[in-house]
């Protein structure tokens, strides 16, 4: 889980339940990760409720700091917890590629058991 994770709101109120919801969404996106990765992760979430052609939005905004790279993400929907879930799906595809990108010990193993099995 991902330890130091920052939750602020911006016009929007922000009661335990959202907290939770978050921290749980965003927290075990951990695994998506390298090992090393893991201990030094940090997000910061922010929560916004901006008014777009006179529709009330609510705004998900992550930013990840992970040794190598910066990852964001955004997304505006007109539920607060609809758009925690796209901006967590979004994250995880992103992880997934940094992990491709900076774990190369993944793939040299994946080719020795190929070679092994062959």
């Amino acid at each position: 889980m991902i330890e130091n994770i920052q939750i602020n709101g911006v016009h929007e109120t922000l009661d335990d339940d959202l907290r939770k919801y978050v921290g749980k969404k965003i927290g075990h996106l951990d695994k998506y990760m390298p090992r090393k990765a893991r201990q030094s992760a940090h997000a910061e979430v922010w929560l916004k409720q901006v008014k777009k052609d006179g529709k009330i939005q609510h705004l998900c905004e992550v930013v990840m700091r992970l040794p190598h790279d910066t990852l964001t993400t955004k997304e505006a929907t007109m539920n607060v917890y609809a758009a925690v879930d796209i901006v967590e799906a979004k994250l995880q595809s992103q992880l997934k590629k940094y992990k491709a990108k900076h774990n190369p010990v993944r793939i040299h193993q994946r080719f020795v058991a190929h070679l092994r099995r062959s």
